[in-house]
């Protein structure tokens, strides 16, 4: 049985609405677990806040936050796996769809280039309107289609950062100055806890689809020696939920690292996501 144009639609649309609507089970249960121990009752008080905003978003299908995000795009394609013609155009009608659905935030601005910038004609008043960034896209073995819709709010956005690291080839000093600048920026985020989200590649594009990777296949109960490290220095700085004060300013950290070239620097991305991201949906088409 081969994908259809509607599978694929359909897909597009159900990732998208779970991704605004939902939390991985893995990130509920590490917020269960934070409100037990947490000490400070500010911060627990509002650790189980976001829980109960979690439920009602989960169970009512309803956004989990406000700013309900950009729509990105993730495709491993098995090298096996043949898709229907049209197929980008699947993915754009799902993506409208679940955005009608949602609903999400009308975001998209209205006019050319230069007026976009400026925001000076105004917004589309339909949330549908409002583009997915570039699809990205990776061969895989295999015989279906893994599909990943991201939901990328705008504070997390500006407190990201791409940057060249001289790494003198040592993996504690890349990951040494990547928790300084995650220190200073989940200050002043608003929405902690966060999970930083770091992609490592050899240029700018590929660290920060790398990014999104993690972001996509992270998992806060499966943390490796290195994401160990990040949230242990990052939690030492007690800015806590909110800025509240506590021992939970990150809940995890999703950590990718590509393909490396001879060369002194690294590519690195690291975005410090809110306390409703990651945001993400998935499907596998077969």
């Amino acid at each position: 049985m081969s994908i259809t144009f509607d599978d694929l639609r359909e897909a597009a649309k159900d990732c998208l609405v779970t991704a605004g609507s939902s939390y991985t089970p893995d990130r509920l249960a590490a917020y269960e677990q934070a409100a037990r121990k947490e000490k400070k009752e500010n911060a627990r008080w509002f650790l189980e806040l976001i829980l109960e905003n979690a439920r009602i978003a989960q169970r009512e299908k309803l956004p989990l936050c406000d700013d309900t995000g950009v729509p990105h795009v993730l495709v491993r394609l098995g090298t096996d796996c043949v898709l229907p013609a049209g197929w980008l155009e699947a993915i754009r009608e799902g993506v409208a769809a679940g955005l009608r659905t949602l609903p999400g935030r009308p975001m998209a601005v209205k006019g050319d280039g230069i007026q976009r910038v400026e925001q000076s004609q105004g917004l589309f008043e339909n949330s549908d309107a409002l583009e997915h960034a570039p699809v990205i896209m990776r061969s895989v073995p295999g015989d279906k289609l893994n599909l990943a819709v991201l939901m990328l709010g705008g504070g997390p956005e500006i407190r990201a950062r791409t940057r060249r690291i001289f790494h003198k080839r040592s993996m504690e000093k890349v990951i040494g100055e990547v928790v300084e600048w995650l220190s200073e920026e989940v200050l002043l985020l608003g929405c902690t806890p966060s999970i930083p989200a770091i992609g490592i590649g050899r240029s700018q594009v590929e660290a920060s689809a790398l990014m999104l990777e993690a972001m996509a296949d992270g998992d806060v109960s499966k943390q490796n020696e290195w994401e160990q490290k990040v949230v242990a220095a990052v939690n030492g700085t007690h800015v806590g939920p909110l800025g509240l004060g506590g021992d939970y300013t990150v809940m995890g950290c999703f950590l990718k690292i590509g393909p490396t070239r001879a060369s002194g620097v690294r590519i690195v991305t690291a975005r410090p996501c809110c306390l409703v991201e990651p945001r993400v949906g998935k499907a596998i088409l077969a």
